[in-house]
């Protein structure tokens, strides 16, 4: 018998909020499926989505590759760019967009008529035709990428003098989205509308966050990233995701435990009365966080119960004192729709980002309403 625990990609709901962003902006959006897209697996998600995506976005060159390998159509966009120069002539051949954030990479550009040609263009003597399609992107107040506002009217007529550049994207990149309460996100928005005014060119500002809790921020392009898998980033979800990923396992033995024993590494939990406890086939090799405490959530055959004891490698324990019908087989849900990822993560010190990129090891199995996959 196959180990029970894998994860469950309902691809209808990856679809839902997909439309769910692109509604709420207006204009177009990109799909985000960097880190394989969270975890959920790019190119199954991005198929899923190719007939009504507007794009896909992804963090580096060999992520973009891979989709345009499998047969992904339509713009794809390189949001940290390209790290050197020969890397421009793949983003060329392969229609890619790619976003400029520092001084080397507008120097790479400017200098592109000099780029050695890709392996595959120098044997079959070819070279790339297609022209660049450039996100120049401002620093607002991320402190991390982008070009100085002080700085972005160059940027912009430097790239504008490039007869190798079609059509340039002005962008930034929020830091604080996820916390309405602040005004950091508004201060980002003004500066960067004062540092691009009078720039030719769409713009795009908005991530998942500025989707949901920033209209002002609302322009051309949008780039929703975690709220397509249905982990809203907000303090306060106003609801309407799906959670697309459902990690889960089952039990697979029982201990009773009497008070005063102590179960698993570092005898973290130690009974208070008479506990039964079900073992459960996923651990922290499998992608859930080996820092979740005690009492954090799991359901158990659709109840709610909690986690006990610490964290092994390729097992967890639950407390099923209070489900006398629960035994070897029951399923375990550790995040899904009745167990919000959110939670867990907050349990463990940690955003559902990471515990959704984490997941490795398990089975991905795709349901969209007309069948079920394994990938």
């Amino acid at each position: 018998m196959a180990r029970p625990s894998l994860a469950r990609i309902d691809l209808g709901a990856l679809r839902h909020n997909y439309a769910l962003a692109r509604r709420l902006h207006g204009g177009r959006a990109f799909a985000v499926l960097k880190a394989n897209a969270y975890g959920h697996g790019a190119l199954r998600c991005a198929r899923a989505l190719a007939d009504v995506a507007d794009g896909f976005a992804v963090a580096f060159l060999e992520e973009a590759l891979a989709l345009r390998a499998a047969g992904i159509e339509g713009p794809i966009l390189v949001l940290e760019g390209v790290f050197e120069a020969v890397e421009l002539r793949d983003v060329q051949a392969h229609g890619l967009w790619t976003v400029v954030h520092h001084e080397a990479q507008l120097r790479m550009i400017e200098d592109a008529a000099a780029a050695t040609p890709t392996k595959a263009e120098a044997a079959s003597g070819t070279a790339a035709t297609q022209l660049l399609q450039v996100w120049l992107k401002a620093d607002s107040g991320m402190g991390r990428a982008g070009f100085a506002l002080a700085d972005m009217a160059a940027a912009h007529a430097r790239l504008s003098a490039c007869s190798q550049v079609e059509q340039i994207v002005l962008m930034t990149h929020f830091a604080r989205a996820d916390e309405p309460s602040q005004a950091a996100t508004a201060r980002q928005i003004a500066a960067f509308d004062v540092a691009t005014a009078g720039l030719p060119g769409l713009r795009s500002l908005c991530n998942s966050a500025g989707v949901l809790a920033w209209p002002a921020g609302h322009r051309d392009w949008a780039r929703p990233g975690i709220l397509l898998y249905g982990a809203d980033p907000m303090p306060e979800p106003a609801g309407g995701l799906k959670p697309v990923m459902t990690l889960e396992s089952e039990v697979f033995a029982l201990r009773t435990l009497q008070p005063g024993d102590a179960l698993g590494y570092g005898a973290r939990f130690v009974a208070d009365r008479p506990t039964r406890v079900g073992l459960v086939a996923i651990g922290y090799a499998d992608g859930y966080p080996r820092i979740a405490p005690t009492g954090t959530p799991v359901a158990v055959d659709g109840r709610l119960s909690r986690l006990v004891g610490r964290v092994s490698m390729d097992m967890l324990t639950v407390d099923l004192t209070d489900l006398p019908e629960a035994g070897i087989g029951s399923r375990v849900e550790l995040w899904g729709a009745q167990v919000d990822v959110n939670v867990v993560a907050r349990a463990a010190g940690t955003v559902s980002y990471e515990l959704l990129c984490n997941v490795k090891r398990v089975p991905l199995v795709y349901e969209d309403g007309r069948d079920a996959r394994s990938h």
